[in-house]
Order: C-alpha cells, then sequence, then structure tokens
C-alpha cells in the first residue's frame, strides 16, 4: 500500500471547538501514532481534546520548527517508508499555510508519499470569506516588516498592488504587535481603502468586521496578544 501523509488541521485558538472539525479528523487521528508537529506540548493537548480515549503513551512525535536541523528534517519521513501512516499537525488552522509543514509535504512527492489536505479551519480563509471583499483575487503576504519605514513602504505597496490588480491583500502581525500595526495602517492607508480585522476566528470573543479607513479612525479597538488577519482593497 502507498503510504499516506495526513495533513491535520488544528484549533486557532484556546478553545477547542468540536463543531469546527469534520469526524474524519478524529477517526484519522485515532488510528495514527506517529505525527510531525510544530510544537509538542500543542499537539498532544490538541489530540487530547480531539481524540480523549487515545493513549498519549503511544504518540511518536517529530517537532518541526525554527529549531529543526535539515538533517533531522530529512529523516522525518522514514516511517512512512517503513509501511507508517504519518500525521502532519500546525500549532493553528492548516499545515503548510503559514505554516513550516509545506517542507515536509515537498519532500514526500519525490518518496512516493501519498499527501491528504484534512478540512478544517483556517483563519486566513474564514477571515477573507468574512470580509466581503474580493474572494475572486487576494493574495496572502504573512508578515510586514518590523522596521517602521520598511512596514510603511511596504504597507503602501500592498494598497497599490490592491488597486492595479483589484486584488484584496492580507497579511497578519504577532499578536502583541496588533493595535501598534493598526495605527501604522491608519496613518499610512488612503482614507477610503477597506480594511478588514479578524480575530480569534471560532473562538468564543470572534470579531471580524470591513471599514474604510476613515471609519476605522473613529473606532477604538482593544485586541492585544489576539491572534489576527488583516485585509486590505483600494478600489481603482
Amino acid at each position: 500500500m502507498t503510504p499516506t501523509l495526513y495533513l491535520i488541521p488544528s484549533s486557532l485558538g484556546e478553545n477547542f471547538q468540536s463543531d469546527a472539525f469534520p469526524n474524519q479528523i478524529k477517526s484519522i487521528i485515532e488510528k495514527l501514532d506517529y505525527f510531525i508537529v510544530e510544537n509538542e506540548k500543542e499537539a498532544r493537548r490538541f489530540i487530547k481534546k480531539i481524540t480523549p480515549d487515545k493513549k498519549q503513551s503511544t504518540l511518536k512525535l517529530f517537532p518541526l520548527n525554527k529549531h529543526t536541523s535539515a538533517e533531522e528534517i530529512a529523516t522525518y519521513l522514514n516511517p512512512c517508508l517503513e509501511g507508517n501512516e504519518m500525521g502532519l499537525i500546525s500549532d493553528a488552522g492548516c499545515p503548510g499555510i503559514a505554516d513550516p509543514g509545506a517542507v515536509i509535504v515537498q519532500k514526500a512527492y519525490p518518496l512516493n508519499i501519498k499527501v491528504k489536505p484534512l478540512v478544517g479551519p483556517s483563519s486566513i480563509l474564514l477571515a477573507m470569506m468574512g470580509s466581503g471583499l474580493n474572494g475572486q483575487n487576494f493574495a496572502f503576504n504573512g508578515y510586514l516588516p518590523i522596521d517602521k519605514i520598511e512596514r510603511k513602504k511596504a504597507i503602501k505597496n500592498l494598497e497599490n498592488r490592491s488597486q492595479k490588480w483589484d486584488q484584496s491583500q492580507i497579511f497578519m502581525e504577532t499578536p502583541y504587535r496588533n493595535e501598534k500595526l493598526l495605527e501604522d495602517l491608519k496613518k499610512t492607508l488612503d482614507r477610503e481603502t477597506k480594511l478588514c480585522i479578524a480575530y480569534e476566528l471560532t473562538q468564543p470573543d470572534e470579531f471580524i468586521k470591513t471599514m474604510t479607513v476613515r471609519e476605522w479612525n473613529k473606532t477604538k479597538l482593544h485586541f492585544h496578544k489576539k491572534p489576527a488577519i488583516f485585509i486590505i482593497h483600494k478600489e481603482g
């Protein structure tokens, strides 16, 4: 049989929402023992939540983060080559999307390992769905530069790109810098540019709203340390 690598979406926040996951996720996790994970503690907690009867002692976890060496990564799919199915779990949302898991997927195909992405929550897609902006043409840009001058330049470039291509521009920020980024957006963007802010998606305090920058300037928003997605769109 062809070995399979399952790409398993995880919870977007602290509060596990079981209705955000199809039953297929539970049944697949129940049968797997080998997992490549971004963070072992978070992965164990997620697995415990979704399959409470699964024995944690049977789990064999391989950490994949900025500290993982290329030599380690090269061995991570060995269990698949030995006939075992594996799971790839992100810290939050979908593996390979704003997540280091893509490197594992790249290595799977030359080894003839079947890659099976599973349905689950993605903050990027949920934000885009709820924004009311251009779902026919959009781009995800990851994190903006930290340097103030470079950040301002990046914001204007994204705004210009949005106007030129009628393309909604999605990006994110480290949660403790959310409010500072919002202030930079207010100061840099055109007053009529539309801005969507979405945070804590699928969580009890979920928030998503799209307004012009002019309207955001009249609004106080407190979302310090809350995982957020930002989307801008400037009409031509």
